[in-house]
C-alpha cells in the first residue's frame, strides 16, 4: 500500500540532501547505546571497515523548517520534559486537570476519564496503565495491583491487548500514592502512554528455550533502550528516587536530558514486538516495528528479520488514514539489533508529521516515502546496509492456554480471561493461587494470563481452585471466546461511539447461534474482534470478523483478516445496526460452510470469494436448509 499524503514542506525530505547531517553522521563517534536491566551492556559490535561502521545518531545542526505544528507538539516543547503545569495541577483541589496536563500525564503512564452514563456532571478519574515488557510481572507487582485495584480502583483489573494491566477509577489525590506503589513494587507506568515507545511484546510463554528467551531479553533490552531519561517520572510519584532504571543510552542531542526523544518525543505513539519463527501471538505485523529472532540449525540466536510500518488506527471516512500491516526492511545480526532499533526510531523522530497527528504515526510516513526510500535513511542512520531477509516458516496463532511443560522441570498455566477483565471471584481465586504458591505471572497480547513456574505436584490442586472460580481448562472454553478481543469503550473511553467489552459476550453468544444454525461445528470458529470506535485497540483490522464502532448500537463491518494475523481486513458494511447482525453474517457462515475450500478459514473465504459476491449471498439468502 502507497499513499501520497500532502506532507509539510521539509518534513519527509531525504536527509541525505542535507550535506550538515551527513558530515555530522560521519563525524560523530560510536559508543555504548544502552543498558539492560540486568546491567550487560551492548558494546559496539565489530566492523570490517571504517565505511561499514556503525555511527551514532546525530541530530542536525538546525531543526527541520515546518510549515506547522499541532497544538501536542507546543505543549510537549514548554512542559520541561512533560512536568509543567502538570505538577502544578496535581496540587489543586479540583477533581481534574486541564488540557495540558491531560496531555502530559499519558507519558506517566494515565489517562484521565469520566464516566459518560452519569447525568448532571462529570465524575472524574484516571485510568493507569503499567509498562511490563514481554508482560512479565513479578509476584510482588500482581499482589500489589490486585490490592490497589480494590482500595483505590473499582474493584477489578483489566488485561490489555499489551500485555500490561490497567487500574480504572483512582481519583486525582490518590494518584500519586498509587502510583509510587507500583514503583516501589518492581512496576512503572512510565511510557505506557504518550507520544514515547509504549510497551514491548513478546511471547508470554516462560519456555526455557534458547530463542524465547532471547526474545524476552530483547524485549527488555528494547525497552530500556528507549525508556526517558530526564526523571520527570520519578520527580512527580517518588520525589526523584529512582528505581530499576536504565544506564543512559548514547546521547544524540547534546546535553539533553533526553537523548533520544529531545525536547518534542516522538510525533506519536510507537509500538515494537518481538517473537520467534510461527508465534504470532504477538500480532507481530501490527506494530511499527517487528523484530523476529532468527537461530542457526542448533537454536543459537543469530539475529533478527526487522519488519516497519504497522498500525491499526483511523478515523471514519477519511479514506487518508487507514490501518496497515509493517513490512520487511531486512535482517540484522544479533550484536546490530539496537543500533538498527534506534535508528528507525530517529527516522521517525526527525521525518514523523507534527502538524496534524492523524498522520503522525510511522506507517503514514513509510506509506508516503515507500519502503526504499524509508529503507535508505534508516540505513544512513544506522551506518550499515540491511541484509536480505531470512526465510521464516508460516506464522501461527498461539494462545498459550492451559497447562504445558516449560523445559526445566515445572509447568505453566494459561488461562482465559473474558476481555481481560479480572474481577469478582475470578480476581479473588487468582490471588488466593498466586500468593500461595509465590507465582510470578505473565499477561498475554491476548488479554489472557499465564501462571509460571508451577510445580507438578501444585498441577491438580491449582486445576481444581481455578475451575471453582470459571477459570477452566480451554477444553472447557468456547472457541469462539479465545481468540476474541474487545477494547474497554463505555462508560469511561472518551472516544467510544458503542459498547464493545459489554456487548461482546451477547455478540459471541449469537454467532454461536448462528453456527449452530447452519451447521458448522461447536471445535469451529473465527476470530471475531470489536472496538467501540476506529482506533483500533482490539486490533479489530487483523480480525476475520471485525467490528469497529461508526454510530449508537452500530458497527462498520470488516473482514477478510486470517486466523494466523498476517492479512488485513477490509471495510465491508458500514452502520450495521446491532440488531441486524445475523441478516448480515448468517447467509456468510452458512456459504462458507457450504463452499469454502479445504481447511479454508472465514477470512480466507471471504477474500477469495470477493465482497460484491458476498453482498449478492447476503441479498440472495433464504435461510438454511438445516431449520
Amino acid at each position: 500500500m502507497t499513499t501520497s499524503l500532502p506532507y509539510p514542506a521539509g518534513a519527509a525530505t531525504v536527509f541525505s540532501s542535507d550535506q550538515k547531517i551527513l558530515n555530522a553522521l560521519r563525524s560523530s563517534r560510536s559508543v555504548f547505546l544502552g543498558r539492560n536491566v540486568r546491567g550487560g551492556v551492548h558494546s559496539l559490535p565489530p566492523s570490517s571497515s571504517s565505511s561499514s561502521s556503525i555511527q551514532a545518531v546525530s541530530t542536525p545542526e538546525a531543526a527541520k523548517a515546518t510549515t506547522k505544528r499541532s497544538k501536542v507538539e507546543i505543549i510537549k516543547e514548554k512542559s520541561n520534559f512533560i512536568r509543567y503545569p502538570l505538577n502544578e495541577e496535581l496540587l489543586t483541589e479540583a477533581p481534574n486537570v486541564n488540557e495540558s496536563a491531560v496531555q502530559l500525564i499519558k507519558f506517566h503512564g494515565s489517562y484521565q476519564q469520566y464516566n459518560r452514563e452519569e447525568r448532571g456532571g462529570r465524575s472524574y478519574s484516571f485510568m493507569l496503565r503499567t509498562k511490563n515488557p514481554s508482560g512479565k510481572v513479578p509476584n510482588q507487582l500482581y499482589l500489589t495491583m490486585d490490592d490497589l485495584a480494590d482500595e483505590f480502583g473499582i474493584g477489578t483489573l483489566r488485561l490489555t491487548t499489551r500485555q500490561t494491566f490497567q487500574l480504572h477509577g483512582v481519583l486525582k489525590h490518590n494518584l500519586k500514592t498509587v502510583m509510587s506503589s507500583i514503583i516501589r513494587n518492581m512496576g512503572s507506568t512510565l511510557g505506557a502512554c504518550g507520544d514515547l515507545n509504549r510497551n514491548v511484546l513478546a511471547p508470554a510463554a516462560p519456555y526455557a528455550r534458547k530463542d524465547y528467551l532471547f526474545a524476552q531479553e530483547t524485549a527488555d533490552n528494547v525497552a530500556a533502550l528507549l525508556s526517558p531519561q530526564s526523571g520527570f517520572y520519578y520527580d512527580m510519584w517518588v520525589d526523584g528516587e529512582r528505581f530499576m532504571t536504565a544506564e543512559p543510552p548514547e546521547t544524540n542531542f547534546v546535553d539533553s536530558p533526553e537523548p533520544i526523544y529531545g525536547t518534542q518525543f516522538l510525533p506519536r505513539k510507537f509500538k515494537i514486538a518481538v517473537t520467534v519463527p510461527t508465534d504470532n501471538s504477538v500480532d507481530l505485523l501490527t506494530n511499527d516495528i517487528g523484530l523476529v529472532v532468527v537461530s542457526d540449525d542448533n537454536g543459537e540466536p543469530q539475529g533478527f528479520n526487522i519488519y516497519v510500518g504497522g498500525g491499526m488506527g483511523r478515523t471514519h471516512r477519511m479514506e487518508s488514514t487507514f490501518a496497515r500491516i509493517a513490512e520487511p526492511l531486512g535482517y540484522v545480526p544479533k550484536e546490530d539489533i539496537l543500533y538498527a532499533v534506534k535508528a528507525i526510531v530517529v527516522t521517525q523522530r526527525e521525518h514523523g508529521r507534527r502538524d496534524d497527528r492523524k498522520y503522525s504515526r510511522m506507517k503514514y510516513l513509510l506509506s508516503s516515502w515507500g519502503i526504499e526510500k524509508f529503507r535508505d535513511v534508516v540505513e544512513q542512520y544506522y551506518g550499515k546496509k540491511f541484509e536480505a531477509s531470512r526465510d521464516l516458516p508460516e506464522w501461527e496463532f498461539k494462545s498459550y492456554l492451559g497447562w504445558h511443560e516449560q523445559g526445566d522441570g515445572a509447568w505453566f498455566c494459561g488461562l482465559h480471561v473474558d476481555s481481560g477483565r479480572v474481577g469478582g471471584n475470578m480476581k479473588k481465586t487468582l490471588r488466593e493461587v498466586i500468593e500461595k504458591y509465590k507465582l510470578d505471572v505473565r499477561i498475554t497480547p491476548n488479554q489472557n494470563i499465564v501462571l509460571c513456574d508451577i510445580k507438578s505436584e501444585w498441577k491438580r490442586p491449582i486445576t481444581t481452585v481455578l475451575a471453582q472460580a470459571g477459570l477452566l481448562q480451554p477444553e472447557f472454553v468456547d472457541p469462539l471466546n479465545q481468540t476474541a478481543m474487545a477494547c474497554p469503550a463505555f462508560p469511561l473511553c472518551p472516544l467510544a461511539i458503542t459498547e464493545a467489552e459489554r456487548g461482546i459476550p451477547s455478540i459471541l453468544k449469537r454467532v454461536r447461534a448462528m453456527f449452530e444454525k447452519v451447521g458448522l461445528d461447536y471445535d469451529e470458529s473465527v476470530v471475531v474482534r470489536v472496538t467501540g470506535c476506529p482506533n483500533g485497540c482490539a486490533r479489530p483490522y487483523m480480525a476475520e470478523v471485525g467490528l469497529v464502532g461508526d454510530g449508537p448500537n452500530s458497527y462498520q463491518v470488516w473482514l477478510g483478516g486470517t486466523p494466523n494475523q498476517t492479512q488485513i481486513a477490509r471495510a465491508f458494511m458500514d452502520k450495521v445496526k446491532i440488531h441486524d447482525l445475523e441478516k448480515v453474517f448468517e447467509p456468510l457462515f452458512y456459504n462458507w460452510k457450504l463452499g469454502r475450500q479445504a481447511k479454508e478459514s472465514f477470512g480466507e473465504f471471504t477474500t477469495r470469494m470477493g465482497f460484491e459476491k458476498l453482498k449478492e449471498l447476503i441479498d440472495s439468502y433464504e435461510g438454511s436448509p438445516n431449520n
